[in-house]
């Protein structure tokens, strides 16, 4: 991060109003969605799948819209320069690895135990919905993930443990200059970044949970690929670096489906 007076952000106030941004865009998405259905009764709307990712879409275009033109106000600095965008920082070795990963995470997925039908695979047998999902799963999906778990959350988790850990001494003018050191300084001790990846990469699988049926193997599969997306966000203090890994690890799935059912002509044999 930067040095300075703000230094120390995105923290858990930053986090929490993103959040509050995606709430109010998904109620926006929503209202808009059930506005146009020409009077479909609203649990009916709601249960589309179609419409339901045209919401999902929507929902992250809006909120990352909003975050973008909101969050300066409180940073003093430009949205990309907050959530250390870099994208400078990109080499073109990532997409390859992100593709090597995702192809691996699928093998290693032949040997794990999973329910028959899972929930994320009726998703993908619908002709009508794939094309679609490829660009929901390549780029929107991608970008606002990781916006807000390494663009967001982690640096936030960082922050607020480096903050504990602020030597606190009897004499408040010692604590008060050892607060200001801290404010003012840039970088993240290692037990911080260790920490705040793990719990980033703990709710980015539990995120996933409802489309894999919360099966602990493919679960922790994804613990440890959000592992690996922290560890680049860190190491090239880029989020468009793990975006770019990110996109390409769930391009690899939509590569396998396109081959396996002969262009998505034959998902149903998948």
């Amino acid at each position: 991060m930067d040095s300075g007076p703000t230094s120390r952000i995105p923290n858990l106030l930053h986090f929490m109003s993103f959040l509050g941004l995606t709430v109010l865009s998904f109620a926006l998405s929503e209202a808009v969605i059930l506005l146009v259905a020409h009077g479909s009764p609203v649990e009916a709307t709601l249960n589309n799948a179609r419409l339901q990712l045209i919401v999902n879409v929507m929902t992250y275009v809006i909120a990352l819209a909003l975050a973008y033109f909101a969050m300066p106000i409180f940073w003093s600095r430009p949205f990309l320069v907050g959530i250390e965008w870099n994208w400078s920082h990109v080499k073109g070795w990532f997409g390859l690895a992100g593709l090597g990963a995702g192809f691996a995470a699928q093998g290693l997925t032949v040997f794990m135990p999973h329910p028959k039908d899972l929930p994320v695979e009726e998703i993908f047998r619908n002709p009508a919905l794939v094309w679609f999902l490829v660009v929901f799963g390549v780029v929107v999906g991608p970008l606002f993930e990781e916006v807000t778990f390494r663009g967001f959350l982690l640096p936030a988790i960082a922050n607020m443990v480096d903050w504990v850990r602020i030597p606190r001494s009897s004499d408040p003018v010692v604590s008060l200059e050892n607060l200001q050191l801290w404010r003012t300084s840039s970088g993240y001790s290692q037990a911080a970044l260790v920490t705040a990846s793990i719990v980033a990469s703990l709710f980015f699988a539990l995120i996933h949970g409802p489309q894999l049926g919360f099966t602990l193997p493919a679960l922790a599969l994804l613990f440890c690929v959000s592992l690996g997306l922290c560890f680049i966000r860190i190491r090239t203090a880029s989020v468009a670096a793990s975006t770019i890994m990110h996109g390409c690890y769930n391009l690899s799935i939509f590569l396998s489906l396109f081959i396996g059912s002969g262009g998505f002509r034959h998902l149903d044999k998948v």
